[in-house]
């Protein structure tokens, strides 16, 4: 067992110290790099398994660091943005920055990184950029010089909604409420819903927000995000061990496995359209599981991470 994780668990019960032991890091939506090849790669999958056109409604769930992935989509076409965090991370200074790297980004044509999965061969043309999706003359539309300034104006005074591009940034976001349903076309979560709370309640709430035929997009990460030896290590500590772990700290990871996602996916009413899973057997194995996990199934102990997408469809008439 890793020391500092339940150091960290009990200092959380210490009154002032839980600002000071938060965990930092945006998961890398600080660099606008990063956060281009988060949107080309669920922009890109997207597409493949059924998209259209560019969205018009976007909302994101935990963009961390900065808005940069919303800010790429927004450069794509989207005119309209939500920013869903539990916490606020972003702040206009750093947005504009991430802003003017992105434009240089897209009007380079700059090529998607590829490394890691899912994979992306077939995908990209020969220039590992989404030219069938992202043409020049749609580029030419939405890198113009009067939308890069409306974009501008939407971050440096986002409660004038009276230009075409609105930036809604909602800190805290804990009711479904804060978006009217039936509005939203795409909703993307990058490495987030495997730290979210109550899964039940935010998949209903995605469903909710979505238009018919509406399409949801997340990448899933099961690993112990640093709070054991191995990757999966923290299905080894009992429940007594985990409360100390946790703390105050709310909730670090929910350790909800594969299954569970693909289990409330469809209770939600989604239709899956995309499934891609990476698996690992360097970690604990069943031997080492404590008596919570011990009736796990092989895939979910195995399972490291999962590419989802979802769409809501119209219910059939029989």
């Amino acid at each position: 067992m890793k020391i500092r994780p339940v150091v960290k668990g009990l200092l959380s019960y210490v009154p002032g110290m839980q600002l000071f032991i938060a965990e930092q890091g945006s998961g890398g939506s600080d660099s606008a790099c990063y956060c281009y090849g988060v949107w080309l790669k669920h922009l890109t999958f997207l597409s493949n398994n059924g998209l259209r056109s560019i969205p018009n409604t976007l909302a994101e769930l935990g963009p961390g660091g900065s808005l940069g992935v919303g800010l790429a989509a927004i450069l794509c076409g989207v005119n309209h943005y939500y920013a869903l965090d539990v916490v606020r991370h972003s702040n206009v200074e750093v947005n504009l920055k991430i802003l003017d790297d992105l434009v240089a980004l897209f009007r380079s044509r700059a090529e998607r990184p590829t490394k890691g999965w899912p994979d992306f061969d077939g995908y990209l043309d020969d220039n590992l950029f989404p030219s069938h999706i992202l043409s020049d003359d749609l580029l030419e539309t939405s890198l113009s010089e009067n939308r890069i300034a409306a974009i501008r104006d939407a971050l440096k005074n986002p409660e004038h909604n009276s230009r075409d591009i609105t930036i809604k940034y909602q800190v805290p976001w804990s009711d479904e409420r804060i978006i009217e349903k039936e509005s939203v076309d795409v909703i993307l979560s990058h490495s987030v819903l495997e730290h979210v709370i109550d899964l039940e309640e935010t998949y209903q709430a995605l469903y909710s927000w979505l238009k018919p035929n509406g399409m949801m997009t997340h990448q899933i990460d099961f690993t112990s995000h640093g709070l054991s030896k191995t990757w999966n290590g923290y299905r080894e500590y009992s429940e007594f061990w985990w409360r100390i772990i946790a703390g105050k700290r709310g909730a670090l990871i929910n350790r909800q496995p594969y299954s569970v996602h693909i289990e409330q996916i469809k209770k939600s009413g989604f239709t899956l359209i995309c499934d891609l899973t990476r698996f690992r057997d360097d970690g604990i194995q069943r031997a080492d599981l404590s008596e919570y996990w011990q009736t796990i199934s092989d895939q979910d102990l195995s399972c490291e991470g999962a590419f989802l997408q979802a769409i809501k469809s119209p219910i059939a008439a029989d």
